[in-house]
């Protein structure tokens, strides 16, 4: 099934750095403290991006294979820097100064060409509570050197980079693994390091399912370097090993080398310096807490609200991000782990621009890559089953109205995300896989439709989120939960029109013809009308996308009862396919 791809961004060098120079700027006027470490571990972040995007560029002009490069070495000395400026700052418990002189970056910044790079969102910072600090504190826990360390782009550059400060490697590399995502490979053009005593370290988020991006690069050491395998260590994001895709192959590599997991519960969530917890962060925003934070990720939150268990929603736990209740004097917070980096800036605006119009709860403040917003315990998601109720039918569509034409009014993005033939091109794949050869015939009309319809796509931050429950009631008001970053998921969807949430509401609500009217009049009436001839093609394509997405998440998931209520999600969103397959577009 298709459902995962990479964001995506074209920048100039010129404006990374530029960027660079206004977080160190900032970083420097903050105060001591959590603010000021979390504005230098962005930095560290823009920095890795910048090496990611440089790297890239000079191994697609090398024909797809990494090579030695004064540009790349430049960009990693920046990133460098930087990871020893966080380095510093971690281990003094957020309390030492920073340099009465700064670093400059200018130095290497010459060094740097004037060019167009794409940059990769870093997904484990974006999504998965990844935090350079845990890979810091797994490299300290290693000996002396010497070491060569190499990083997996894209995420691999900033990791890298803090793995190097950590093991004292003045040039850290990275490289990029390509192929297929379950039998990925390397190439590489630079001299062999035969230094009998040298240790390597390889430094990449995950593993996934395959594990074979870290596989490629013990295959390169141990063949054509002939490192010895208690010279190769692992730092990942967890400690479980490749997933259910791993080849016995890739399984004998990472047998061979020694693993260290970044372990965000022991280095963050349970840290022995109170500066270093998450707790602390979170009272510095909303007080003294009652008691510690109470997880409530991998499905909690459904116990969390009391939610009867027969109406409970299947959910896809490692898909879930971090979140925790924190319990104050000041009321019941909802902690969730939003991103760090300059992105999770723009994510936490969406959530206070949100909050401010009534639509998602008041949010309090942000720290260090959580949002910590209010908790409406005595509000209820929304059941599959209540969707029946003639009366909270009628308030739910007036209140998508609403909420939907203000994100279109109010969240309008520069580009789109996945083009109208992209998302067509998913919903045949998944559509064959779903329902067997010959089940595609119809998108043919779909993929005419979308050829014409691409100029009329007006991209906004959609909310592509819209189940049942993801709405919270009190019998009086709505509030719309996990609102403000699917628009830049780790899937292949991105910003789209409105047009793309209205086809999810079709199909999450089981909307009729009439009650679709009924919703775009009053999108209309409250300035924002929407292409008709878009909803028809999204109608197919998000059903396809969903479809995919809970048929990996079937497939990952451990529990009986999750995995149940995702085969009748499969069955709904099945029959939802299939009817709008029939429906020709306008």
């Amino acid at each position: 099934m298709l459902v995962f791809g990479d964001a995506t961004q074209r920048e100039t060098v010129a404006c990374k750095l530029d960027r660079l120079r206004t977080m160190l700027a900032q970083a420097q006027g903050s105060p001591l403290g959590i603010e000021r470490h979390a504005r230098l571990v962005a930095a560290l972040i823009e920095a890795g991006e910048l090496a990611q995007g440089i790297a890239d560029a000079h191994f697609h002009a090398n024909g797809g294979h990494d090579a030695p490069s004064q540009d790349v070495d430049a960009a990693m000395a920046i990133a460098l820097m930087l990871a020893r400026l966080c380095a510093h700052s971690w281990h003094s418990g957020l309390r030492g100064a920073l340099p009465s002189r700064m670093p400059s970056i200018e130095g290497w910044a010459a060094h740097l060409p004037a060019m167009d790079i794409e940059v990769r969102q870093p997904e484990g910072y974006a999504f998965y509570a990844l935090y350079p600090e845990c890979y810091l504190a797994a490299a300290c826990q290693l000996g002396a050197g010497p070491w060569r360390v190499i990083g997996l782009r894209s995420i691999g550059t900033s990791l890298a980079a803090i793995a190097a400060a950590a093991l004292g490697d003045p040039r850290p590399v990275t490289l990029r693994p390509v192929g297929h995502p379950f039998g990925r490979r390397v190439a590489w053009r630079a001299a062999p390091r035969t230094e009998p005593s040298l240790h390597h370290a390889i430094v990449d988020e995950g593993p996934g399912l395959s594990g074979s991006s870290m596989a490629a690069v013990i295959r390169l050491l141990r063949e054509e370097e002939g490192v010895a395998p208690q010279r190769i260590h692992l730092f990942t994001a967890h400690a479980r090993g490749p997933g259910a895709e791993a080849s016995p192959q890739v399984r004998a590599l990472w047998a061979q080398a020694t693993s260290h997991a970044a372990d965000f519960d022991a280095v963050i969530l349970h840290a022995a310096e109170p500066a270093h917890r998450l707790q602390t962060w979170v009272e510095a925003c909303v007080g003294s807490l009652r008691a510690p934070l109470r997880a409530i990720d991998g499905g909690g939150w459904r116990q969390a609200h009391r939610m009867a268990e027969a109406s409970w929603p299947p959910v896809h736990p490692w898909q879930e991000r971090r979140k925790f209740l924190a319990e104050a004097e000041s009321g019941t917070w909802l902690v969730k782990f939003a991103g760090l980096g300059h992105r999770a800036e723009e994510r936490i605006a969406c959530a206070e621009a949100l909050a401010r119009a009534g639509f998602c709860p008041e949010v309090a403040g942000a720290c260090h890559g959580f949002l910590i917003e209010r908790w409406h315990g005595g509000m209820t998601p929304l059941s599959q089953e209540r969707l029946h109720e003639p009366a909270l039918r009628t308030r739910l569509l007036a209140r998508t109205a609403d909420y939907l034409a203000f994100r279109a009014r109010t969240l309008a993005m520069p580009q789109s995300g996945a083009s109208l033939r992209a998302l067509c091109d998913m919903g045949r794949h998944n559509t064959v896989e779903a329902l067997g050869t010959g089940s595609d015939a119809p998108w043919e009309r779909h993929l005419a439709a979308a050829a014409r319809l691409q100029a009329r796509v007006r991209p906004v931050r959609t909310d592509s989120r819209l189940q049942p429950w993801e709405w919270l009631d009190d019998g009086v008001r709505l509030l719309k939960t996990d609102a403000i970053d699917h628009h830049a998921g780790h899937d292949l969807i991105g910003c789209q029109d409105v047009a793309w949430d209205v086809a999810g509401a079709r199909t999450e609500y089981a909307l009729g013809d009439d009650e679709i009217g009924e919703l775009l009049q009053a999108m209309a009436a409250r300035g924002r009308p929407v292409d008709a001839a878009l909803i028809d093609v999204y109608s197919v394509a998000y059903p396809a996308f969903q479809l995919g997405h809970a048929s990996l998440a079937s497939r990952d998931t451990a529990d009986a009862a999750d995995r149940e209520r995702l085969e009748r999600r499969l069955r709904q969103l099945t029959g939802a396919l299939q009817a709008r397959l029939a429906q020709p577009p306008r």
